[in-house]
């Protein structure tokens, strides 16, 4: 008798993003459908969150668990150096108990945000050279890339993304920034986002209404000099435009899709003052989308907030901080309206929205032609993991005892 499958999944999951907890649903609702025997379980940042939402195993991903926060003492210091040795040993032992691990989506291959590379890039590399080592698929499913300036970060994402058995992209420069830093991408695809392929709610729409969709943005991993200015004139160009949908009497809801987002939030709220403008609770990608769904029109700054309006079909606006948003509303039809979330300017924005919402039934009907292509290749994109990963021909590795 042959034994299940072993498939772990890896990444910052269960630790406040709604996007990448996005991306792990999709792909457990793949492995439940086409492998339901597998035994699933999780190497993550929120390993109780991972467990008691999805009710798979989980193991805390570092073994410090101060990991991310800033290390001032010479204590927290040592911690954070005898963590990383400790990784090493961790990641290795929980990877060799699989045949495959799942990097299920995220933007694991990017820096479009604050990154050190001891952080994330140096845990993916662990777990990629251990795939290796040990004969384990590791397969980065459907995840963003983007072209990194720091040295050392863009070493370690080059190495893990040449060692991983199986790639593929959620858009196309994600896949020319990884050739341009030296990675092989011939057999390399390009497929929409994971997020993609979850349910999709109803729409129930409440005329007027406004979803705004805000982050707490300070620039990418370049920007560190200038972050707290970029900041600012996110937040203040905002607000303004948030202000100029009260004036014209449009209740706004305001979207996170971070838990480090409410502090944007708070503020908006406080600056904006009217009962017009109210704050959503999202616990997941489906809240999202039940918000977004219940819009006239969305604007909003995060690449799932951005996904999750799309989806459900609501024509949208993008503070657009990467390419990928860019290449996302390209996709999607809508490429002509993203504005610059590092200079965000209130009255160019209004001028957007309001072209923007004259073409809004036009935009509609392009929403649902480009789901309906959407859906289809991610039945491909499941359909080709299935062969890469779950080989019918050879099980010498899926039957291999643990020794």
């Amino acid at each position: 008798m042959t034994r299940p499958a072993r498939v772990g999944v890896f990444g910052l999951l269960g630790s406040g993003n709604l996007g990448n907890d996005g991306s792990l649903e999709a792909v457990l609702g793949y492995l439940r459908a086409e492998h339901p025997g597998a035994a699933v379980d999780a190497l993550c940042g929120g390993p109780e969150v991972v467990a008691a939402r999805y009710r798979i195993p989980a193991t805390r991903l570092h073994w410090n668990r101060g990991e991310y926060r800033t290390a001032s003492r010479a204590g927290a210091v040592v911690a954070k150096g005898l963590g990383k040795f400790v990784d090493v040993f961790r990641t290795a032992a929980w990877v060799r108990r699989h045949d495959v691990v799942i990097v299920p989506g995220m933007g694991v291959l990017e820096a479009t945000l604050p990154l050190r590379p001891w952080g994330f890039p140096y845990s993916l590399f662990l777990l990629c050279a251990s795939g290796r080592l040990f004969g384990t698929r590791i397969a980065l499913v459907g995840v963003g890339a983007a072209p990194i300036g720091n040295r050392p970060t863009r070493a370690l994402v080059r190495w893990s993304a040449r060692l991983a058995a199986y790639r593929s992209y959620r858009d196309v420069p994600s896949r020319v920034a990884m050739r341009e830093m030296g990675v092989d991408t011939v057999r390399d695809e390009v497929y929409p986002d994971l997020a993609f392929a979850l349910p999709t709610p109803p729409s129930r729409t409440t005329p007027g209404l406004v979803c705004v969709g805000v982050m707490d943005f300070h620039g990418g991993d370049d920007d560190r000099a200038r972050a707290e200015e970029i900041h600012r004139r996110y937040l203040e160009g905002t607000t303004r435009f948030v202000r100029a949908l009260v004036r014209d009497g449009r209740r706004v809801r305001l979207l996170t899709g971070d838990a480090c987002d409410a502090p944007v939030v708070d503020a908006i709220l406080e600056a904006v003052d009217s009962p017009l403008v109210t704050a959503a609770e999202t616990a997941s990608l489906a809240d999202l989308m039940k918000e977004t769904a219940a819009a006239d029109t969305v604007v909003a700054t995060r690449y799932h907030n951005l996904i999750c309006a799309l989806k459900v079909g609501t024509p949208t606006l993008a503070l657009s901080y990467a390419a990928k948003s860019d290449a996302l509303m390209a996709r999607m039809g809508l490429g002509a309206y993203c504005h610059p979330a590092r200079d965000v300017d209130a009255d160019r924005l209004l001028d957007q929205f309001r072209a923007l919402e004259g073409r809004s039934a036009e935009l509609r009907r392009t929403l649902s032609e480009r789901n309906l292509v959407a859906a289809r290749q991610l039945e491909q994109q499941f359909t080709d993991l299935t062969t890469a990963l779950f080989p019918t021909a050879d099980h010498a590795h899926a039957l291999r005892e643990t020794s």
